[in-house]
């Protein structure tokens, strides 16, 4: 049974996570070195002098400059170390968790928690981002968007730091109330919100039939049921007698990775790739392919739109690029957020774990969806303006594809 998480995140969240097994598309499973028969030994072509004389040198004649403070342990200078060794690679997604950010991790995606209902992230810049606030969440009703940037958690600057160590500034007690400040993309001022936390239970799909004919499948999360809700969702779309189905991925941060290949596959015939687990050549490729359920294939007059914005993550790009670049779908809305990294959960001892990248996510054409993520085949802005006065010109655009107007 593998143990995964969702964003993204790389995927980690402030909120509830009531996933279990299966393997996340972001995170693989769990490995312990113990267990494999690679040997790591120490290289002999390393010269470490360099790093025993700064041990030596710091634990000599290091004097705290403040009173108050205390000098780390032996096991917390490892750690640290493990820890910069893990920064020098560059990458936002690999990163060394202590055996107390290890156990905050697995509650994120097993446990039930207080929080505000958010995914974050670190960007390639290193900031913290929103990826998407979940629906119905505190963070939504506070006004928290995706792509907002997190400048300050309480009276703590959250400039560079690590998700992880933000997830647990931002976690606490139910009914207790969190100030974060935000930067807005293409605002001057920050944004300062109080949002109140509370226990986050995350919503999966909506369904409903428009006026117009339209069938419409609002997917807010890749979640272990989401598949069987899915297939449940397409019976009404079929009894409703429509052909035309726009399916909603907006805000969407993903999930599990076979969620998106079952899908996908209701659409696609036997064989057809959905997505490509790209290792750089450290292993064989992996080529996830449709189940071949494609029940649509005879449908007169089936048409199809996928709405996409920056909150759509992880599994939403594996499944809104496979329809997309299989030509099942047209994609109406804004880029995506590019989170096509894969995550492995190394076990060090001692309750502590290495989160490392091991593999991108490539497309059906070969596209790494971390290279900026999936631009939108029908380009749609949705601005604060028209959330505020209640306008959605994106859905606007995929009626308007879907009715051939």
């Amino acid at each position: 049974m593998t143990k995964t998480q969702g964003s993204a995140v790389a995927v980690v969240l402030s909120l509830l996570i009531a996933f279990g097994g299966g393997v996340y598309a972001g995170v693989s499973e769990r490995q312990s070195f113990a267990a494999t028969s690679t040997s790591f030994a120490n290289p002999a072509d390393i010269d470490m002098q360099q790093f025993w004389e700064a041990y030596q040198v710091l634990n000599t004649k290091f004097v705290m400059s403040n009173s108050s403070s205390t000098l780390p342990t032996t096991q917390e200078q490892i750690y640290g170390a493990i820890s910069g060794l893990a920064r020098s690679f560059g990458d936002p997604y690999t990163v060394f968790l202590p055996p107390s950010d290890a156990q905050v991790f697995q509650e994120d995606i097993s446990g039930s928690f207080g929080g505000v209902g958010m995914e974050i992230d670190n960007n390639a810049d290193g900031d913290l981002v929103v990826v998407a606030p979940l629906k119905d969440s505190p963070a939504e009703r506070a006004g928290i968007r995706s792509g907002d940037i997190i400048a300050r958690i309480g009276t703590t600057s959250a400039i560079s730091i690590d998700s992880n160590e933000a997830i647990k500034l931002i976690r606490g007690p139910k009914g207790t109330p969190i100030e974060l400040t935000f930067l807005r993309p293409g605002e001057s001022e920050p944004r300062v919100v109080s949002v109140v936390r509370d226990t986050i239970s995350i919503p999966v799909l909506k369904s409903y039939k428009r006026d117009d004919g339209i069938f419409v499948i609002e997917l807010y999360s890749f979640s272990q049921n989401s598949s069987n809700l899915f297939r449940n969702a397409l019976r009404e779309f079929v009894l409703s007698g429509s052909s035309k189905l726009l399916l909603d991925l907006r805000g969407n941060p993903g999930g599990y990775l076979e969620a998106s290949v079952s899908m996908a596959s209701y659409f696609l015939p036997v064989g057809d790739i959905v997505v490509t687990e790209d290792f750089k050549g450290k292993q064989q490729n992996t080529i996830h392919r449709s189940l071949g359920y494609n029940v649509f294939a005879n449908k007169k007059g089936f048409k199809m739109a996928v709405l996409i914005n920056q909150g759509s993550a992880s599994a939403s790009e594996i499944l809104a690029g496979a329809l997309a670049q299989h030509g099942v779908a047209k994609t109406v809305g804004t880029r995506t957020f590019g989170k096509g990294s894969v995550q492995q959960l190394v076990e060090l001892g001692g309750g502590a774990e290495l989160k490392i990248t091991i593999a991108r996510w490539l497309t059906p054409n070969g596209m790494s969806i971390s290279d900026g993520g999936l631009v939108a085949d029908i380009q749609v802005e949705r601005t604060a303006k028209d959330v505020e006065a209640g306008k959605d010109p994106q859905t606007d655009a995929a009626v308007k594809y879907l009715l051939g107007r």
